[in-house]
């Protein structure tokens, strides 16, 4: 009888592998994309994460361990190569074999130009005609933009895995809901901060100070992969003076130094804003926590 048991237990499992649908074989490339994914395809398979630690995605270097994943993928995830530049040619010789999905290009998404003037000065080498016409691509900073980017990985992975699509939709709803609430919760925490002037490193923000109605007055770098001049750290100086910034944010994986040197002698504070989740676990709950984290940071270096 026992044997008959363990005989009928291992035709189920046989019949359960069989019938279960294989999951696709998904990569993203930064955190906070990935934690949206990661939570659309929870019960379902973990997609894979590419720019890891404190890298950053404007000068990201691929690996050999990328190239092969990339190689392996059934559908990518990825903003686009106004952020992930050094992605753009292998993923476009993997676009015969997979499905590439550059979220920047999606009209469902509100979608913002890069800013060039005004309190976002920039050096006249620094952009070509052609980058005048592109979108900011940290779309991810509006929770809003979050709960349109789970419909559109919801409808991709519906697409190529129409066996689990139940799963996906199950959890996007999951998703979306707690998306709101989040919006709700940033919006009240923030909204006493709002009028108050502030710095960034540098212009990777605009959703966010459009969400919440936010003061940045300007950033230190025009380019996150290059130190700011003299110049344009004198300039800043003076600005942080005279508009009387309440605090000036550096990202965790750049240095403190020209950030010290810009508050010291004023009284702005020196904060931190990381806004790629550099310190934070990958999976479905970054997400929700780097947009916690930026608020409670920005309510906290902002307040009175």
């Amino acid at each position: 009888m026992r044997h008959l048991l363990r005989h009928l237990a291992w035709l189920v499992g046989i019949a359960l592998t069989i019938s279960a649908p294989a999951a696709p074989r998904v990569v993203v490339t930064i955190k906070p994309i990935h934690s949206l994914v990661a939570a659309v395809m929870e019960g379902v398979a973990e997609p894979t994460l590419l720019v890891k630690g404190a890298n950053s995605p404007h000068a990201y270097v691929l690996r050999p361990s990328d190239a092969l994943a990339l190689n392996d993928a059934s559908v990518v995830f990825w903003v686009g190569k106004t952020l992930e530049t050094s992605f753009d040619k292998p993923l476009r010789a993997l676009a015969k074999d997979a499905r590439v999905i550059a979220l920047i290009d999606s009209k469902r998404l509100e979608r913002l130009k890069v800013r060039h003037s005004g309190a976002w000065e920039t050096d006249d080498h620094d952009h070509t005609e052609d980058e005048h016409a592109d979108f900011d691509p940290h779309i991810w900073l509006d929770p809003r933009n979050a709960m349109r980017i789970v419909e559109v990985v919801t409808t991709e992975l519906a697409s190529v895995d129409p066996g689990n699509a139940a799963v996906y939709i199950r959890n996007k709803d999951a998703i979306l809901t707690k998306l709101a609430v989040l919006d709700k919760e940033l919006n009240a925490g923030l909204k006493p901060v709002a009028a108050t002037p502030y710095i960034v490193f540098h212009d990777g923000y605009q959703y966010l100070e459009k969400r919440y109605g936010l003061n940045a007055v300007g950033s230190v770098a025009v380019d996150p992969q290059r130190s700011p001049g003299a110049r344009r750290i004198r300039d800043i100086r003076e600005k942080t003076e005279r508009a009387n910034v309440r605090c000036v944010f550096v990202e965790p994986q750049f240095s403190e130094s020209i950030v010290r040197v810009i508050v010291e002698g004023t009284n702005a504070k020196l904060g931190v804003l990381d806004p790629i989740g550099v310190e934070l676990k990958a999976g479905p709950d970054l997400y929700f926590q780097l947009m916690r984290d930026m608020a409670k940071s920005l309510a906290t270096n902002l307040a009175d």
